[in-house]
């Protein structure tokens, strides 16, 4: 079983800074691709970022780019998700998610194993 389990969640001013962290079980590394998704209440779950776990690629949400940073620790199985200037809009439930899939990886159905979820609340 490939188990994610995420972790840094938290409330914050907008404007502020937080770092999620996914750690993920070791089979998890036979994959390819790790991305973070978030989810706002009402709202589907949407892509914020993915990252390989080999070489250097990496994708980002329009709404984040430049915010955001997503980052994979190989020796720590851990894929992080960095987060700057956050804004009220960026208020979801972020979850890790795990592919063995190299294409439209900015689709939910894409990846087969997720996270319980961070919630990250950001108030103005």
């Amino acid at each position: 079983q490939v188990q994610l389990v995420e972790s840094g969640g938290g409330s914050v001013q907008a404007g502020a800074s937080l770092r999620l962290s996914c750690t993920a079980s070791v089979r998890a590394f036979s994959r390819f691709f790790m991305a973070w998704f978030r989810q706002a209440p009402g709202k589907e779950r949407e892509f914020v970022a993915a990252v390989a776990w080999t070489g250097s690629g990496t994708d980002y949400a329009d709404s984040v780019k430049d915010r955001f940073t997503i980052s994979r620790d190989i020796i720590r199985n851990r894929v992080y998700l960095q987060m700057n200037s956050l804004k009220p809009e960026d208020t979801a439930v972020y979850y890790c998610a795990s592919t063995a899939k190299t294409v439209e990886l900015k689709a939910p159905g894409q990846y087969d194993y997720w996270g319980q979820g961070t919630q990250v609340t950001v108030s103005s």
